[in-house]
């Protein structure tokens, strides 16, 4: 749906001017390196300096999902109605040329009648512009929403596992090209699933 992409495209581009570069590591301190010989874990070890998957998260994380679906409908329903008056109007407008060009009223008649068209076409403008205002700022809440829960879910995960930096990614910027190993997006994804069902569960039970 076009409206998809639209939403998705803003709260990407914005969400990356919002996180850019996530430092986390206390102090600029890196995290103590694993002993020498000690056995560890193909994923990046504390200190490294990792990234996430903007495009990805949007895409898959559930709450973005369901905000998504949310604010769709919302839209939806907003141009709904303002399609709905703005055909409304146009009848009205062409019945009253109609009705010019076939001398059905008389001059008095027209100019009042018209007077009044031109009156609630600038009403008509107003109420639209007021609509897509209101777009705009359910778009702006969704990005909001959604850039606070992963801000705050990302600085929770980083203190336990300690990187030294975590990059937001979005059509490869600005991570071009890097080892398999520094692409946390899984890990930090399944996290972001797991807290928000969690938390529609509870709230769910209140």
């Amino acid at each position: 749906m076009k409206n998809t992409s639209l939403i998705l495209s803003i709260i990407s581009l914005i969400a990356v001017v919002t996180f850019g570069v996530i430092t986390l590591t206390k102090d600029g301190k890196k995290a103590d390196k694993p002993a020498e010989g000690e056995v560890t874990e193909a994923a990046a070890q504390a200190g490294a300096i990792v990234y996430v998957d903007l495009d990805r998260i949007l895409t898959d994380y559930d709450m973005a999902n369901d905000l998504r679906s949310v604010v769709e409908t919302k839209v939806q329903n907003i141009q709904a109605e303002v399609n709905r008056r703005g055909q409304k109007l146009e009848k009205e407008v062409a019945a009253y040329q109609e009705k010019i060009q076939k001398g059905l009223m008389t001059r008095s008649v027209a100019e009042v009648q018209g007077q009044k068209l031109q009156q609630q076409e600038i009403d008509f403008n107003n109420y639209a512009a007021q609509k897509q205002q209101e777009i705009q700022e359910e778009q702006l809440v969704m990005m909001n929403q959604l850039g606070d829960a992963i801000q705050t879910f990302i600085t929770k995960y980083n203190e336990e596992k300690q990187y030294a930096m975590i990059l937001t990614n979005s059509g490869g910027a600005p991570v071009i090209t890097a080892d398999a190993s520094l692409d946390i997006t899984e890990d930090v994804l399944a996290g972001l699933n797991e807290e928000y069902i969690k938390t529609k569960n509870e709230k769910s039970e209140e």
